[in-house]
């Protein structure tokens, strides 16, 4: 006698991994951020920009660095409007992809002495993709996970993503500390600087390993059924939400001009002071 059996439901994904794949996924990508920009205060300009003066050649890699910044609101949309017409999963997997590339290409560039003025033009191009993969990362890791969450645990779970900036923050900061201190400085300047540029890499395969795994937000699924997801989703949050989005971005500004001030300049101040101090 024959008995059908009905199929079992999906089994619903564990918030714990889905936490963790959105925690490690910024916490990699602000690891790229960060350590690119240390580089930019310790090595960058005499590398890169070597015929201009030693401040001009460090306010020099700090451009290039804030071309990372320019890119992220063009991230954020071209990301924005991907994840709301064609699902978070993929956002997250090409944006992480797309900043673990650029920032294990940063590695592999040849120096100004190499091959002259292509070198700080390679710099901008990779740095511009570093932020534009940054721009569409943070937003779809809390959209995912709150998404996935309970009502009752979603500002807990969402919190999760938040975590990575802080750590990846500590973990690059660390990384080139121990090179320092382990190296001489002409071996720093020589390959030094480009190892944790090489470790992005592992860190983003890493990445993609956990998040390959991440099943689709069940909110999105659901408004993809109904036909309700967005036409055009970026020019409906400019046209409904613009003063939000413009005092929210005004409010972040200044609190990451603030942040980067410290973290970056202080680092060739130091250094400066120190010499002197050597003297």
């Amino acid at each position: 006698m024959h008995h059908s059996h009905a199929p079992s439901p999906p089994r619903a994904p564990s918030m714990g991994r889905l936490a963790a794949a959105s925690l490690v996924g910024t916490a990699i990508e602000f690891f790229d951020f960060y350590v690119y920009g240390t580089a930019a205060a310790l090595v960058l300009g005499p590398l890169f920009f070597p015929t201009f003066s030693p401040v001009a050649g460090t306010l020099a890699a700090f451009g290039t660095f804030a071309v990372g910044f320019l890119s992220r609101p063009i991230g954020s949309a071209v990301f924005g409007h991907v994840g709301d017409r064609y699902g978070r999963r993929p956002v997250l997997f090409v944006s992480l992809l797309l900043t673990g590339f650029a920032t294990v290409a940063v590695g592999f560039v040849p120096t100004y002495d190499s091959i002259g003025i292509a070198a700080p033009l390679l710099l901008l191009v990779l740095r511009f993709l570093q932020g534009l993969g940054l721009g569409g990362e943070w937003g779809g890791a809390v959209l995912l996970t709150a998404e996935h969450a309970p009502e009752r645990r979603r500002a807990l779970w969402s919190s999760f993503p938040q975590m990575g900036p802080s750590i990846g923050f500590l973990l690059a900061n660390g990384v080139v500390l121990a090179l320092t201190a382990g190296l001489s400085d002409a071996e720093f300047r020589s390959w030094g600087w480009r190892v944790p540029f090489w470790a992005a890499g592992l860190l983003a395969a890493a990445g993609l390993a956990l998040r390959s795994s991440l099943a689709e937000s069940p909110q999105f699924e659901a408004m993809t059924a109904a036909g309700k997801t967005a036409n055009a989703p970026v020019r409906e949050v400019f046209r409904d939400h613009w003063r939000t989005v413009l005092l929210t971005a005004g409010g972040l500004s200044v609190g990451y001009a603030v942040f980067y001030a410290v973290s970056t300049w202080s680092c060739p101040t130091a250094r400066s002071s120190w010499a002197c101090r050597a003297r």
